[in-house]
């Protein structure tokens, strides 16, 4: 099942976003600047929204979804971001899941389209998001923090 976040998965998504950093980058967040982003996107639906999913009744993983407007198509691109599955419920579905949901929304919602960035040694990943339809795109990500 998924189901839009509530507030009483801040500390599920939180802990979730911690583990996804350091299995993909070894980078320690900071839990009280995440909580507070955790809570921005909650308290703020223009920001975005957060999924849920529960596997036999326990949440096993989220996914949050941000905007980005394109003027050259009028209309938003949905971004998949920390996207997070429990170690236990991996190869279950429990992704393609959340993927078939956001999808029904954004095309519910008239965006035009999905984008999601990935670890380039992640191969399980990008191999399944290829599965789904999804294509590499020919542009490199830069970036600069402030």
């Amino acid at each position: 099942m998924v189901r839009p976040a509530e507030r009483r998965d801040m500390a599920a998504i939180a802990e979730w976003n911690v583990a996804m950093a350091w299995e993909t980058e070894q980078k320690r967040l900071d839990q009280q600047l995440l909580a507070r982003g955790v809570a921005a996107v909650l308290d703020e639906p223009r920001r975005g929204f957060y999924l849920v999913a529960e596997l036999d009744g326990q949440s096993v993983g989220c996914l949050l979804v941000t905007y980005e407007w394109s003027d050259w198509r009028n209309g938003d691109f949905w971004w998949f971001q920390s996207v997070y599955v429990a170690p236990e419920a991996r190869r279950a579905g429990v992704f393609r899941a959340m993927y078939a949901d956001v999808a029904q929304r954004a095309k519910q919602a008239g965006a035009v389209g999905l984008r999601l960035y990935v670890e380039t040694e992640n191969l399980r990943a990008q191999r399944t998001y290829r599965e789904l339809g999804m294509e590499q795109c020919h542009y490199f990500m830069y970036e600069q923090m402030l």
